[in-house]
Protein backbone atom coordinates (compact mmCIF):
# COMPACT_ATOMS: atom_id res chain seq x y z
CA UNK A 1 0.00 0.00 0.00
CA UNK A 2 0.84 3.60 -0.73
CA UNK A 3 1.29 5.98 2.34
CA UNK A 4 2.33 3.27 4.88
CA UNK A 5 5.39 3.56 6.72
CA UNK A 6 7.87 -0.03 6.03
CA UNK A 7 9.19 -0.76 9.67
CA UNK A 8 12.78 -2.01 9.96
CA UNK A 9 13.32 -3.61 13.02
CA UNK A 10 16.40 -4.43 15.06
CA UNK A 11 17.49 -6.31 17.98
CA UNK A 12 19.53 -4.93 21.15
CA UNK A 13 20.09 -7.14 24.04
CA UNK A 14 21.60 -5.81 27.22
CA UNK A 15 23.44 -7.39 29.85
CA UNK A 16 23.93 -6.50 33.69
CA UNK A 17 28.00 -6.02 34.61
CA UNK A 18 27.65 -8.63 37.08
CA UNK A 19 25.77 -11.51 34.88
CA UNK A 20 27.62 -13.30 32.02
CA UNK A 21 27.35 -11.50 28.98
CA UNK A 22 27.28 -14.50 26.60
CA UNK A 23 23.89 -15.43 27.68
CA UNK A 24 22.33 -12.43 26.71
CA UNK A 25 24.07 -12.86 23.30
CA UNK A 26 23.12 -15.98 22.92
CA UNK A 27 19.22 -15.56 23.28
CA UNK A 28 19.80 -12.60 21.00
CA UNK A 29 20.83 -14.82 18.49
CA UNK A 30 18.38 -17.03 19.23
CA UNK A 31 15.42 -14.99 18.98
CA UNK A 32 16.80 -13.61 15.65
CA UNK A 33 16.85 -17.13 14.30
CA UNK A 34 13.51 -17.46 15.28
CA UNK A 35 12.12 -14.27 13.84
CA UNK A 36 13.52 -15.34 10.29
CA UNK A 37 12.29 -18.80 10.15
CA UNK A 38 9.34 -17.47 10.81
CA UNK A 39 9.60 -15.42 7.56
CA UNK A 40 10.23 -12.14 9.61
CA UNK A 41 13.01 -9.81 9.16
CA UNK A 42 14.99 -8.43 12.05
CA UNK A 43 18.68 -7.06 12.17
CA UNK A 44 20.96 -7.86 14.51
CA UNK A 45 22.65 -5.01 16.97
CA UNK A 46 25.70 -6.18 17.88
CA UNK A 47 26.71 -4.20 20.58
CA UNK A 48 25.81 -5.51 23.63
CA UNK A 49 24.97 -2.79 26.41
CA UNK A 50 26.58 -2.91 29.84
CA UNK A 51 26.75 0.75 30.49
CA UNK A 52 26.13 4.28 28.53
CA UNK A 53 29.17 4.26 26.30
CA UNK A 54 27.78 0.69 25.07
CA UNK A 55 23.87 2.26 24.35
CA UNK A 56 25.32 5.03 22.49
CA UNK A 57 27.39 2.52 20.52
CA UNK A 58 23.95 -0.01 19.66
CA UNK A 59 22.06 2.89 18.70
CA UNK A 60 24.13 3.97 16.61
CA UNK A 61 24.70 0.66 15.10
CA UNK A 62 21.08 0.50 14.64
CA UNK A 63 20.74 3.65 13.10
CA UNK A 64 23.60 2.93 10.64
CA UNK A 65 21.73 -0.57 9.72
CA UNK A 66 18.35 1.84 8.95
CA UNK A 67 16.39 0.37 11.84
CA UNK A 68 13.38 2.86 12.18
CA UNK A 69 12.22 0.48 15.31
CA UNK A 70 13.98 -1.44 18.34
CA UNK A 71 13.67 -4.94 20.65
CA UNK A 72 15.60 -4.18 23.88
CA UNK A 73 16.18 -7.41 25.02
CA UNK A 74 16.92 -8.12 28.57
CA UNK A 75 18.71 -11.45 28.15
CA UNK A 76 19.44 -11.02 31.99
CA UNK A 77 18.57 -8.79 34.50
CA UNK A 78 20.06 -6.01 33.04
CA UNK A 79 21.49 -2.73 33.32
CA UNK A 80 18.53 -0.56 34.44
CA UNK A 81 19.69 3.06 33.65
CA UNK A 82 21.52 2.66 30.31
CA UNK A 83 18.77 0.51 29.23
CA UNK A 84 15.97 2.82 29.80
CA UNK A 85 18.18 5.50 28.53
CA UNK A 86 17.80 4.27 24.80
CA UNK A 87 14.40 5.65 23.80
CA UNK A 88 16.02 9.01 24.78
CA UNK A 89 18.66 8.47 21.39
CA UNK A 90 17.03 6.20 19.26
CA UNK A 91 14.26 7.95 17.11
CA UNK A 92 11.86 5.21 16.55
CA UNK A 93 9.07 2.86 18.70
CA UNK A 94 10.94 0.45 21.23
CA UNK A 95 9.75 -2.84 22.68
CA UNK A 96 11.12 -4.20 25.68
CA UNK A 97 11.32 -7.93 26.74
CA UNK A 98 12.57 -9.72 28.73
CA UNK A 99 13.87 -13.77 28.38
CA UNK A 100 12.82 -16.67 30.08
CA UNK A 101 14.59 -19.08 31.97
CA UNK A 102 15.47 -22.32 29.73
CA UNK A 103 15.99 -25.39 31.49
CA UNK A 104 16.46 -26.68 35.06
CA UNK A 105 19.99 -27.98 34.51
CA UNK A 106 20.99 -24.67 33.96
CA UNK A 107 20.01 -22.23 36.30
CA UNK A 108 23.56 -21.37 38.48
CA UNK A 109 25.62 -20.01 35.83
CA UNK A 110 22.84 -19.90 33.14
CA UNK A 111 20.42 -18.05 35.37
CA UNK A 112 19.97 -14.26 33.77
CA UNK A 113 17.00 -13.35 36.33
CA UNK A 114 15.25 -11.42 33.59
CA UNK A 115 11.81 -11.86 35.21
CA UNK A 116 13.19 -9.56 38.23
CA UNK A 117 14.78 -7.39 35.63
CA UNK A 118 12.08 -5.96 34.14
CA UNK A 119 10.44 -4.80 37.06
CA UNK A 120 13.02 -2.30 37.27
CA UNK A 121 13.19 -1.66 33.41
CA UNK A 122 9.54 -0.29 33.48
CA UNK A 123 10.43 1.56 37.41
CA UNK A 124 13.53 3.35 35.29
CA UNK A 125 11.14 4.23 31.73
CA UNK A 126 8.84 5.51 34.13
CA UNK A 127 11.27 7.84 35.99
CA UNK A 128 12.85 9.21 32.56
CA UNK A 129 8.93 9.49 31.55
CA UNK A 130 10.31 7.02 28.01
CA UNK A 131 7.72 6.07 25.90
CA UNK A 132 7.82 2.48 25.47
CA UNK A 133 6.09 -0.86 24.45
CA UNK A 134 5.93 -3.65 26.83
CA UNK A 135 3.73 -6.69 25.76
CA UNK A 136 0.96 -8.32 27.84
CA UNK A 137 3.39 -11.45 28.49
CA UNK A 138 6.83 -9.73 28.34
CA UNK A 139 9.08 -12.87 29.72
CA UNK A 140 9.43 -15.15 27.07
CA UNK A 141 11.58 -17.74 25.26
CA UNK A 142 13.05 -17.55 21.84
CA UNK A 143 10.11 -19.05 19.89
CA UNK A 144 7.65 -16.39 21.94
CA UNK A 145 9.56 -13.81 21.46
CA UNK A 146 9.16 -14.02 17.48
CA UNK A 147 5.60 -13.66 18.18
CA UNK A 148 5.48 -10.81 20.50
CA UNK A 149 7.63 -8.95 18.05
CA UNK A 150 5.51 -9.89 15.16
CA UNK A 151 2.56 -8.32 17.15
CA UNK A 152 5.01 -5.42 17.53
CA UNK A 153 5.39 -4.52 13.50
CA UNK A 154 1.78 -3.23 13.15
CA UNK A 155 2.40 -1.02 16.46
CA UNK A 156 5.27 0.19 15.15
CA UNK A 157 4.41 0.80 11.75
CA UNK A 158 1.49 3.07 13.34
CA UNK A 159 3.41 4.96 15.35
CA UNK A 160 5.43 5.55 12.54
CA UNK A 161 3.17 6.57 10.61
CA UNK A 162 1.68 9.27 13.18
CA UNK A 163 4.84 10.69 13.77
CA UNK A 164 4.93 12.48 10.52
CA UNK A 165 1.33 12.57 9.34
CA UNK A 166 -0.97 15.65 7.74
CA UNK A 167 -4.59 15.35 7.53
CA UNK A 168 -6.26 17.79 4.87
CA UNK A 169 -9.18 19.07 4.74
CA UNK A 170 -11.92 20.64 2.33
CA UNK A 171 -14.76 22.74 3.85
CA UNK A 172 -16.60 22.85 7.00
CA UNK A 173 -19.31 20.13 8.01
CA UNK A 174 -22.82 21.56 7.19
CA UNK A 175 -24.33 23.48 9.31
CA UNK A 176 -27.19 21.11 10.14
CA UNK A 177 -24.90 18.03 10.16
CA UNK A 178 -22.65 18.91 12.51
CA UNK A 179 -21.70 15.47 14.57
CA UNK A 180 -18.37 14.58 13.69
CA UNK A 181 -16.84 17.91 14.19
CA UNK A 182 -14.41 18.06 17.30
CA UNK A 183 -11.75 20.17 18.17
CA UNK A 184 -8.21 19.89 16.41
CA UNK A 185 -6.08 20.64 19.69
CA UNK A 186 -5.93 17.24 20.69
CA UNK A 187 -4.43 16.04 17.18
CA UNK A 188 -1.58 18.74 17.40
CA UNK A 189 -0.93 16.90 21.31
CA UNK A 190 -0.03 13.97 19.23
CA UNK A 191 2.31 15.97 16.60
CA UNK A 192 -0.27 15.73 13.34
CA UNK A 193 -0.77 18.42 11.16
CA UNK A 194 -4.08 19.19 10.24
CA UNK A 195 -4.02 21.71 7.13
CA UNK A 196 -7.77 22.99 6.50
CA UNK A 197 -9.12 24.26 2.95
CA UNK A 198 -11.87 25.74 1.48
CA UNK A 199 -13.76 23.87 -1.31
CA UNK A 200 -13.04 26.49 -3.63
CA UNK A 201 -9.63 25.69 -3.24
CA UNK A 202 -10.25 22.17 -4.69
CA UNK A 203 -12.91 23.60 -7.03
CA UNK A 204 -9.95 25.62 -8.58
CA UNK A 205 -7.44 22.74 -8.39
CA UNK A 206 -10.15 20.31 -10.15
CA UNK A 207 -11.04 22.68 -12.80
CA UNK A 208 -7.26 23.31 -13.83
CA UNK A 209 -6.61 19.62 -14.43
CA UNK A 210 -9.36 19.36 -16.94
CA UNK A 211 -7.88 17.60 -20.15
CA UNK A 212 -5.15 16.11 -17.96
CA UNK A 213 -3.50 13.93 -19.97
CA UNK A 214 -3.16 11.17 -17.44
CA UNK A 215 -7.13 10.71 -17.65
CA UNK A 216 -7.47 7.82 -19.82
CA UNK A 217 -4.66 5.84 -18.34
CA UNK A 218 -6.80 6.12 -14.79
CA UNK A 219 -10.05 5.62 -16.47
CA UNK A 220 -9.00 2.93 -18.36
CA UNK A 221 -8.15 1.33 -14.33
CA UNK A 222 -11.46 2.78 -12.96
CA UNK A 223 -13.19 0.62 -15.98
CA UNK A 224 -11.10 -2.54 -15.23
CA UNK A 225 -11.75 -2.15 -11.29
CA UNK A 226 -15.92 -1.83 -11.92
CA UNK A 227 -15.50 -4.54 -14.48
CA UNK A 228 -19.73 -5.15 -15.25
CA UNK A 229 -20.64 -3.09 -12.45
CA UNK A 230 -19.83 0.10 -14.94
CA UNK A 231 -22.85 1.23 -15.29
CA UNK A 232 -21.83 4.91 -16.56
CA UNK A 233 -18.67 4.50 -18.41
CA UNK A 234 -18.56 7.84 -19.99
CA UNK A 235 -19.21 9.27 -16.45
CA UNK A 236 -15.56 7.88 -16.03
CA UNK A 237 -13.62 11.51 -16.80
CA UNK A 238 -15.39 13.30 -14.30
CA UNK A 239 -13.78 11.04 -11.40
CA UNK A 240 -10.71 10.41 -12.89
CA UNK A 241 -10.04 14.07 -13.11
CA UNK A 242 -10.65 14.60 -9.53
CA UNK A 243 -8.90 11.66 -8.61
CA UNK A 244 -5.99 13.10 -10.00
CA UNK A 245 -6.56 16.49 -8.64
CA UNK A 246 -6.08 14.79 -4.93
CA UNK A 247 -2.92 12.99 -5.31
CA UNK A 248 -1.30 16.30 -6.98
CA UNK A 249 -2.53 17.86 -4.22
CA UNK A 250 -1.00 15.61 -1.73
CA UNK A 251 2.52 16.19 -3.43
CA UNK A 252 2.40 20.45 -3.80
CA UNK A 253 0.93 20.43 -0.09
CA UNK A 254 2.25 17.77 1.87
CA UNK A 255 5.56 19.89 3.32
CA UNK A 256 7.46 18.35 5.64
CA UNK A 257 5.09 15.29 6.33
CA UNK A 258 5.70 11.83 4.83
CA UNK A 259 2.12 10.51 5.16
CA UNK A 260 -1.27 11.89 4.62
CA UNK A 261 -5.03 11.38 4.62
CA UNK A 262 -7.86 13.47 3.81
CA UNK A 263 -11.19 14.63 5.48
CA UNK A 264 -13.19 16.17 2.67
CA UNK A 265 -16.72 18.08 2.03
CA UNK A 266 -19.13 16.02 -0.10
CA UNK A 267 -22.49 17.95 0.41
CA UNK A 268 -24.82 19.43 0.11
CA UNK A 269 -22.87 21.84 -2.74
CA UNK A 270 -20.32 19.59 -3.76
CA UNK A 271 -21.87 17.26 -6.42
CA UNK A 272 -23.70 20.39 -8.13
CA UNK A 273 -20.73 22.18 -8.43
CA UNK A 274 -18.04 19.40 -9.07
CA UNK A 275 -21.19 17.43 -11.20
CA UNK A 276 -20.36 14.24 -9.38
CA UNK A 277 -20.58 12.84 -5.72
CA UNK A 278 -16.98 12.12 -4.53
CA UNK A 279 -17.73 8.68 -3.54
CA UNK A 280 -15.98 6.10 -5.39
CA UNK A 281 -12.61 8.19 -6.09
CA UNK A 282 -12.75 8.15 -2.04
CA UNK A 283 -12.38 4.52 -2.00
CA UNK A 284 -9.90 3.91 -4.73
CA UNK A 285 -7.42 6.45 -2.60
CA UNK A 286 -8.48 4.57 0.28
CA UNK A 287 -7.74 1.21 -0.55
CA UNK A 288 -3.98 2.60 -1.78
CA UNK A 289 -3.81 3.65 2.00
CA UNK A 290 -4.55 7.13 1.79
CA UNK A 291 -8.13 7.19 3.36
CA UNK A 292 -10.37 9.67 2.86
CA UNK A 293 -12.51 10.27 5.05
CA UNK A 294 -16.70 11.91 4.06
CA UNK A 295 -18.19 14.92 5.41
CA UNK A 296 -15.17 16.37 6.75
CA UNK A 297 -14.86 13.70 9.78
CA UNK A 298 -11.34 14.55 10.60
CA UNK A 299 -11.10 12.14 13.56
CA UNK A 300 -12.50 9.49 11.09
CA UNK A 301 -9.83 9.72 8.67
CA UNK A 302 -7.09 9.34 11.57
CA UNK A 303 -8.99 6.35 12.44
CA UNK A 304 -8.96 5.28 9.23
CA UNK A 305 -5.15 6.08 8.57
CA UNK A 306 -4.44 3.92 11.67
CA UNK A 307 -6.37 0.82 10.98
CA UNK A 308 -4.40 1.04 7.17
CA UNK A 309 -1.25 1.30 9.28
CA UNK A 310 -2.26 -1.72 11.83
CA UNK A 311 -3.89 -4.03 9.12
CA UNK A 312 -1.60 -2.95 6.13
CA UNK A 313 -5.24 -3.60 3.98
CA UNK A 314 -7.97 -1.18 3.05
CA UNK A 315 -10.21 -0.19 5.30
CA UNK A 316 -13.44 2.15 5.55
CA UNK A 317 -15.74 4.42 7.29
CA UNK A 318 -19.24 3.76 7.83
CA UNK A 319 -22.31 4.92 9.67
CA UNK A 320 -23.31 2.83 12.51
CA UNK A 321 -26.73 3.60 10.65
CA UNK A 322 -30.11 1.70 11.37
CA UNK A 323 -31.36 -1.86 13.58
CA UNK A 324 -31.78 -4.97 11.41
CA UNK A 325 -35.44 -5.19 10.79
CA UNK A 326 -37.00 -8.49 13.50
CA UNK A 327 -38.57 -10.25 10.18
CA UNK A 328 -34.56 -10.65 8.71
CA UNK A 329 -32.97 -11.18 11.78
CA UNK A 330 -35.60 -14.30 12.31
CA UNK A 331 -35.28 -15.22 8.39
CA UNK A 332 -31.98 -15.30 8.19
CA UNK A 333 -29.83 -15.42 11.75
CA UNK A 334 -32.06 -16.33 14.65
CA UNK A 335 -31.22 -20.27 15.13
CA UNK A 336 -28.19 -19.86 12.09
CA UNK A 337 -25.85 -17.31 14.00
CA UNK A 338 -25.28 -16.99 18.07
CA UNK A 339 -26.32 -13.54 18.24
CA UNK A 340 -29.13 -12.00 19.05
CA UNK A 341 -31.23 -9.36 17.52
CA UNK A 342 -29.46 -6.25 19.39
CA UNK A 343 -26.10 -7.64 19.10
CA UNK A 344 -26.85 -6.55 14.78
CA UNK A 345 -26.61 -3.60 13.26
CA UNK A 346 -26.38 -2.15 9.54
CA UNK A 347 -23.26 -0.43 8.77
CA UNK A 348 -23.85 1.77 5.90
CA UNK A 349 -22.03 4.60 3.56
CA UNK A 350 -23.10 6.02 0.47
CA UNK A 351 -19.85 4.48 -1.45
CA UNK A 352 -16.77 5.23 -0.14
CA UNK A 353 -15.93 1.19 0.54
CA UNK A 354 -13.17 -0.04 -1.80
CA UNK A 355 -14.10 -2.32 -4.20
CA UNK A 356 -11.83 -5.01 -2.62
CA UNK A 357 -14.15 -4.76 0.38
CA UNK A 358 -16.98 -5.34 -1.55
CA UNK A 359 -18.83 -8.56 -2.76
CA UNK A 360 -18.92 -9.23 -6.56
CA UNK A 361 -21.36 -7.55 -8.32
CA UNK A 362 -20.62 -3.86 -7.26
CA UNK A 363 -21.25 -1.21 -9.21
CA UNK A 364 -20.75 2.75 -9.73
CA UNK A 365 -23.99 4.35 -9.06
CA UNK A 366 -25.83 7.56 -7.26
CA UNK A 367 -26.85 8.68 -4.20
CA UNK A 368 -30.11 8.37 -3.79
CA UNK A 369 -30.53 10.30 -0.89
CA UNK A 370 -29.00 13.20 -2.67
CA UNK A 371 -30.71 12.48 -6.01
CA UNK A 372 -33.75 12.78 -4.05
CA UNK A 373 -32.44 15.92 -2.59
CA UNK A 374 -31.26 17.95 -5.32
CA UNK A 375 -32.07 16.41 -8.36
CA UNK A 376 -35.51 15.52 -7.43
CA UNK A 377 -35.55 12.19 -8.14
CA UNK A 378 -35.20 12.27 -11.84
CA UNK A 379 -32.71 10.67 -13.68
CA UNK A 380 -29.10 11.34 -11.71
CA UNK A 381 -26.68 12.88 -13.39
CA UNK A 382 -24.51 15.18 -10.74
CA UNK A 383 -25.51 12.88 -8.51
CA UNK A 384 -23.97 9.41 -9.93
CA UNK A 385 -20.59 8.58 -8.63
CA UNK A 386 -20.92 6.13 -5.61
CA UNK A 387 -19.47 2.42 -4.64
CA UNK A 388 -22.47 0.64 -4.27
CA UNK A 389 -22.36 -3.49 -2.90
CA UNK A 390 -22.54 -5.54 0.05
CA UNK A 391 -19.69 -5.28 2.67
CA UNK A 392 -17.84 -8.90 2.36
CA UNK A 393 -18.57 -11.15 5.28
CA UNK A 394 -15.76 -11.80 7.96
CA UNK A 395 -14.54 -10.92 10.64
CA UNK A 396 -14.51 -7.02 11.85
CA UNK A 397 -12.87 -4.54 14.10
CA UNK A 398 -15.11 -1.41 14.82
CA UNK A 399 -13.30 1.29 16.42
CA UNK A 400 -12.82 5.12 16.59
CA UNK A 401 -10.18 7.32 18.04
CA UNK A 402 -11.97 10.83 19.04
CA UNK A 403 -11.69 14.31 20.40
CA UNK A 404 -14.50 15.17 22.83
CA UNK A 405 -15.66 18.33 23.25
CA UNK A 406 -13.49 19.34 26.24
CA UNK A 407 -10.18 18.10 23.86
CA UNK A 408 -9.50 15.05 25.21
CA UNK A 409 -8.68 11.87 23.11
CA UNK A 410 -10.94 8.56 23.93
CA UNK A 411 -11.41 5.71 21.74
CA UNK A 412 -13.03 2.27 21.75
CA UNK A 413 -12.85 -1.22 20.06
CA UNK A 414 -15.29 -3.90 19.55
CA UNK A 415 -14.58 -7.11 17.88
CA UNK A 416 -17.21 -8.69 15.68
CA UNK A 417 -18.08 -9.59 12.20
CA UNK A 418 -20.39 -9.21 9.22
CA UNK A 419 -23.08 -11.90 8.42
CA UNK A 420 -23.50 -13.27 4.87
CA UNK A 421 -26.88 -11.75 5.28
CA UNK A 422 -28.29 -9.78 2.75
CA UNK A 423 -29.05 -6.16 3.97
CA UNK A 424 -31.62 -5.80 0.96
CA UNK A 425 -30.71 -1.99 1.19
CA UNK A 426 -28.77 0.56 -1.05
CA UNK A 427 -25.52 2.12 -0.50
CA UNK A 428 -21.70 0.49 0.70
CA UNK A 429 -23.81 -1.42 3.22
CA UNK A 430 -23.12 -4.95 5.70
CA UNK A 431 -24.84 -6.84 8.94
CA UNK A 432 -22.47 -6.55 11.28
CA UNK A 433 -22.61 -8.22 14.69
CA UNK A 434 -20.73 -7.35 17.60
CA UNK A 435 -21.53 -9.37 20.95
CA UNK A 436 -23.82 -7.49 23.31
CA UNK A 437 -23.75 -4.75 20.70
CA UNK A 438 -26.85 -3.61 22.37
CA UNK A 439 -25.06 -2.67 25.94
CA UNK A 440 -22.30 -1.21 24.22
CA UNK A 441 -24.26 1.32 21.81
CA UNK A 442 -25.90 2.19 24.86
CA UNK A 443 -22.91 2.29 27.86
CA UNK A 444 -20.32 3.40 25.41
CA UNK A 445 -21.58 5.39 21.91
CA UNK A 446 -24.67 7.11 23.09
CA UNK A 447 -22.77 7.55 27.17
CA UNK A 448 -19.84 9.09 25.85
CA UNK A 449 -21.02 10.75 22.98
CA UNK A 450 -19.09 9.23 19.99
CA UNK A 451 -20.24 10.95 16.54
CA UNK A 452 -22.29 8.01 14.41
CA UNK A 453 -19.05 7.42 11.84
CA UNK A 454 -16.93 4.51 12.85
CA UNK A 455 -13.78 3.07 11.22
CA UNK A 456 -13.25 -0.68 9.93
CA UNK A 457 -10.96 -2.89 10.15
CA UNK A 458 -11.40 -6.13 8.47
CA UNK A 459 -9.86 -8.66 10.92
CA UNK A 460 -9.37 -9.09 14.62
CA UNK A 461 -7.63 -6.17 15.76
CA UNK A 462 -8.08 -5.18 18.95
CA UNK A 463 -4.95 -6.32 20.64
CA UNK A 464 -2.77 -4.04 18.41
CA UNK A 465 -5.37 -1.32 18.06
CA UNK A 466 -5.51 -0.99 22.26
CA UNK A 467 -1.65 -1.27 22.44
CA UNK A 468 -1.24 1.56 19.72
CA UNK A 469 -4.11 3.72 21.93
CA UNK A 470 -2.31 2.95 25.48
CA UNK A 471 1.23 4.16 23.89
CA UNK A 472 -0.81 7.11 22.83
CA UNK A 473 -1.69 7.59 25.90
CA UNK A 474 -5.46 7.10 25.68
CA UNK A 475 -7.14 6.93 29.21
CA UNK A 476 -9.93 6.26 28.10
CA UNK A 477 -10.54 2.78 25.79
CA UNK A 478 -13.59 1.51 25.62
CA UNK A 479 -14.85 -2.18 24.27
CA UNK A 480 -17.44 -3.91 24.04
CA UNK A 481 -17.77 -5.43 27.59
CA UNK A 482 -19.13 -9.37 27.86
CA UNK A 483 -22.32 -9.52 30.17
CA UNK A 484 -22.21 -9.56 33.62
CA UNK A 485 -19.49 -6.74 33.46
CA UNK A 486 -21.46 -3.56 34.29
CA UNK A 487 -20.28 -0.55 32.19
CA UNK A 488 -19.91 2.91 35.02
CA UNK A 489 -23.34 4.51 33.28
CA UNK A 490 -25.00 0.69 33.64
CA UNK A 491 -28.40 -0.08 35.90
CA UNK A 492 -27.54 -3.16 37.53
CA UNK A 493 -31.15 -3.59 38.55
CA UNK A 494 -32.12 -3.10 34.59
Amino acid sequence: MDNIPKVKLGIIAVSRDCFVISLSERRRKAIVEQVKAAGGCISEVMHTVENETDMLSAVKEASDAGCNALVVLLGNFGPEIPETMIPRYFDGPIMYIASAEEADNNLISGRGDAYCGMLNCSYNLGLRHAKAFIPEEPICTAEEAAVRIAEFVPVARAILGLRSFKIFTFGPRPYDFFACNAPIKPLYDLGIEVQENSELDLLVSYKAHEGDPRIPDVVKDMAQELGSGNQYPDFLTRLAQYELTLLDWVEKNRGASEHVAFANKCWPAFPEQFGFEPCYVNSRLTARGIPVACEVDIYGALSEYIGACITGDAVTLLDINNTVPANLYQSEIQGKYNYQLSDTFMGFHCGNTPACKLNDGCKLNYQLIMNRLQEGGAEPNFTRGTLEGDIIPGDITFYRLQGTADARLTAYIAQGEVLPVAPHSFGGIGIFAIPEMGRFYRHVLVEKRYPHHGAVAFGHYGKALFSLFRYLGIGDIAFNQPKGMLYPSENPFA
